[in-house]
């Protein structure tokens, strides 16, 4: 999963729609962990923005 970050609002909602806990907020950046992201799509469907899409 990745953020496109010229549509991400920062509204956050994809960080408590996340079950896992992958993404966060750095700074001004919204930041997915690839590591432990399960490429659910949680945070996808969630996103008013569809900032986030699979790689």
């Amino acid at each position: 999963m990745k953020i496109i970050s010229e549509k991400c609002k920062k509204c956050l909602v994809c960080i408590d729609a996340c079950p896992v806990k992958a993404i966060s907020k750095k700074g001004e950046e919204v930041t997915i962990n690839g590591d432990i992201c399960l490429e659910c799509g949680c945070c996808a469907s969630s996103c008013p923005n569809n900032a986030i899409e699979y790689e």
